[in-house]
């Protein structure tokens, strides 16, 4: 039975082990960093058509979040499955939109 991740977290099996990986404010700027992004508009413009070696320094930097003492080269060199990479990375950004849904609209009184 599976339990449910909490908000901006995913699992992802490398080298057949499962590892976490999670959205963490610290993981955010790590990718804006390596990314060269300046704002989450300019990351949000840069993950529509994202290279193999954006991925990975993403997935770095959510494993890392996670709690993950892996490397970027170990990272490279491991056994991996892509589709089911994106898949975690897809989950783990997934809460900057549930973040965004959650928010109750910015009602101004007109008093």
């Amino acid at each position: 039975m599976s339990t449910p991740h909490p908000r901006g977290d995913a699992t992802l099996t490398i080298d057949g082990e499962d590892h976490r990986l999670r959205l963490t404010l610290g993981a955010l700027a790590d990718i804006e960093t390596a990314l060269g992004a300046r704002t989450i508009g300019d990351l949000q413009d840069r993950l529509k058509d994202p290279s193999l070696g954006d991925l990975l320094m993403i997935l770095h930097a959510l494993l890392t979040g996670g709690g993950a003492q892996m490397t970027l080269a170990a990272l490279r060199a491991s056994d991996l499955d892509l589709r089911a990479a994106t898949n975690a990375i897809a989950q783990a950004f997934r809460a900057l939109g549930d973040e965004a849904r959650d928010e109750p609209p910015n009602k101004s009184t007109g008093a």
